[in-house]
């Protein structure tokens, strides 16, 4: 199946779960990362049981942390 993931299309076995792919793309700490599937937001709980599927759009959003002087 072809997804796109973050702006680049890519080829994966069908059946491939969320958490899998972000083992593949080596997404660091990614307990700080949130997933988006076609611009819908996947919480931390249905992470392990979303299937992504041909053609679907993924992002991976990370919290960036700042400050105030």
């Amino acid at each position: 199946m072809t997804i796109t993931v973050a702006g680049n299309k890519k080829e994966y076995e069908d059946g491939l779960k969320l958490t899998e792919l972000i083992e593949k793309e080596d997404i660091e700490s990614p307990e700080y990362v949130t997933v988006t599937i076609n611009d819908e937001f996947i919480s931390k709980a249905d992470v392990p049981d979303t299937v992504v599927k041909d053609g679907d759009v993924v992002e991976f959003l990370y919290y960036m942390g700042g400050g105030a002087r």
